[in-house]
This record gives structure tokens, C-alpha cells and sequence, in this order.
């Protein structure tokens, strides 16, 4: 797919899904690994909605690397900022599971969380040209914890303040992937006013701001356009434009929550490019937005796995025709 109009930074990975539900990592006997990692997950929905999305990340030279890249491809993302380690592994995350489904990352196996490709990303191999005609740079926040990949998260925020991108940033706070935690949050209060759309869930917004009111952390930042504050089963909240609301969950049978939050960005987006970001002044077309982003981030919980669970458009308007919050 040729000239994406989001790029998605990040990583890309195996989420290694404990197939017993409500046990610790040690006493988990069997595992099921699916294709993840939050901007691969936004960049794959965004696709299966229907808006062309790329990917910038690194992987191994190795099967699980190829497998990756094989797969984004098949799903139609642009994989021309994919940049291979010759000699690092790509990252495998264990994650464990509660009784309802919701996960915990849980660790990595044999290896350090330093030691992984997507930890090597250069900042000189990013493809300018991606960022010509995209219009929207998704980030998280997990590639601060490692000093080259971080030069390159810059670098790709440069190059998107140079073509006048839109930047979103998913704080997708994860313990497990950094060595010291303790500078992480300054790390990350250290980007935000370089982004136009902040996504967080509830516990990030209290870790970072002291408050989950998306009305609030908008005041605070004063130079975003829009806030989003996700809370699982009990919805979610924003502040887009001069709008504020709540919504509920959409009620699903849950049985796995891994991805749903990063398919509920990639539904926001995709009703965001559909619309314009001129629409967030009038009330009920945010509602709508939110609305189905809501029900993607839901549709995504009825299989396992982040990918292979991502609703199509015709399932999306489906499932809205027949659910209402």
C-alpha cells in the first residue's frame, strides 16, 4: 500500500498469551504467541478500516522477524520503514491472564528488555520520504527507555513538525520494558507538548497528571488539541476541541483485552481523517467518533490475540447498527 497517511512508530513483537487463565508466569504451562506491539496494532486496524497506515520499527533477521513483516504486509501496511538487526532477536512479551481476560505483561523469557531489535532502531535509516504525504505520526512512549531508538523517535518527530503532521502520542506505559522506571516519567512529561493528540488510559492519566479528567490534562498542556482517557470495561472519556463527554463500554463477551485500546485509536483516527480535524467543533460528530472507536476497541475483545481479533468497516457498521451506549 503506497503513500500511507499514518505512520505508526514503534514496535512490533510477539504478545506470548498464557493459555491458562489466573495463574502466575511460573506456573503458566503453555503458551500461544500473536503478532502485537501497540503501533503495529494501530497501523493493522487502521488498514482493516479502510485508511492506509505504515509501519516504522526494527525486527531480527529472524523468523519471528519475518513472520512480523509477512504479516504486515498481508494486511496491507506499508512496511518501507521496517529496518532489520542482523544480530538482535525480536522481542517475544510473556503475557499472563486473569480470570475475565485482562492481561499483565509479565516479562521476556531469557533475554534483558535492552537486548531486543527494537531497541536498535537508527534514527539516519528513517525514510524522509514516508513523512511527505502522511498526515498523521502515531507514538508511544516504551522506545525512551533505549538510547538509539530514542534518538530516532525524535528524529521521526522532527520530520513530522518539518511536513506539519498531526502527532498523536499512546503513553502505553509498561513497566516491564524499562530498566529505570524512575526516569520514565520524566521522560515522558518531557514530550508531551509536542503532541497534538494525547491517548492514555485512566492510570496513566493519574500517574502523569494527578487526575483523569481528559478537560483537565487538555488546560494543562494547553497546546493539545484533543485528549483521550480510556478505562476498559467502564468506558471511556475525552476532550476534543471545546467538547467534553463520557462514554460507556459497548458489552461485549471478553476474551481477550489485548489490543483493544490501540484498535480504539485506530478507530478514532480513521473517523478523524473521514471527518477532519474541523469536525471536533461540533459536539455530536466527536460523540460519533468516539462512539466508534468505542466499538472497534470492543469488537476487539471477542477473539484473542491484538491483529487477528481487528474488526473490518462492514463489521464496525454492523455492530453499530445493532448496539447502541
Amino acid at each position: 500500500m503506497s503513500n500511507p497517511l499514518v505512520l505508526c512508530f514503534g514496535e512490533i513483537l510477539f504478545d506470548c498469551l498464557a493459555d491458562q487463565l489466573g495463574l502466575k508466569l511460573e506456573d503458566v504451562k503453555s503458551w500461544t504467541p500473536y503478532p502485537g506491539g501497540a503501533p503495529a496494532n494501530v497501523a493493522c486496524a487502521l488498514v482493516k478500516l479502510g485508511t492506509p497506515a505504515g509501519f516504522v520499527g526494527a525486527v531480527g533477521e529472524d523468523e519471528a522477524g519475518n513472520e512480523l513483516v509477512n504479516l504486515l504486509e498481508e494486511v496491507g501496511v506499508d512496511t518501507t520503514g521496517v529496518q532489520r538487526h542482523p544480530t538482535a532477536p525480536t522481542r517475544q512479551v510473556y503475557v499472563v491472564r486473569d480470570l475475565k481476560g485482562d492481561r499483565t505483561f509479565a516479562g521476556f523469557g531469557e533475554y534483558d528488555t535492552a537486548e531486543f531489535a527494537d531497541t536498535r532502531l537508527q534514527a539516519k535509516q528513517l525514510s524522509e520520504s514516508l513523512f511527505v504525504n502522511a498526515e498523521f505520526l502515531v507514538l508511544g512512549t516504551l522506545e525512551l527507555a533505549y538510547p538509539e531508538t530514542e534518538e530516532a523517535l525524535y528524529h521521526a518527530l522532527d520530520l513530522a513538525e518539518q511536513y506539519d503532521l498531526k502527532i498523536i502520542l499512546d503513553v502505553n506505559w509498561r513497566p516491564v520494558f524499562w530498566q529505570d522506571q524512575t526516569i520514565a516519567r520524566t521522560k515522558i512529561q518531557g514530550l508531551l507538548k509536542r503532541f497534538d493528540f494525547l491517548k492514555l488510559t485512566k492510570e496513566e492519566a493519574e500517574w502523569l497528571f494527578d487526575t483523569s479528567d481528559p478537560g483537565a490534562i487538555t488546560y494543562r498542556l494547553s497546546s493539545v488539541e484533543g485528549v483521550l482517557v480510556t478505562d476498559g470495561e467502564n468506558g471511556c472519556s475525552y476532550c476534543l476541541g471545546e467538547n467534553e463527554g463520557k462514554l460507556p463500554a459497548f458489552s461485549t463477551d471478553v476474551v481477550d483485552t489485548t489490543g483493544a485500546g490501540d484498535s480504539f485509536l485506530a478507530g478514532f483516527i480513521h473517523q478523524l481523517i473521514k471527518y477532519g480535524i474541523h469536525s471536533l467543533s461540533d459536539a455530536e460528530t466527536v460523540k460519533r467518533i468516539v462512539t466508534y472507536a468505542s466499538a472497534v476497541g470492543g469488537l476487539t475483545t471477542i477473539k484473542p490475540g491484538a491483529i487477528a481479533a481487528q474488526p473490518t468497516a462492514a463489521e464496525v457498521d454492523t455492530f453499530l447498527a445493532s448496539h447502541q451506549l
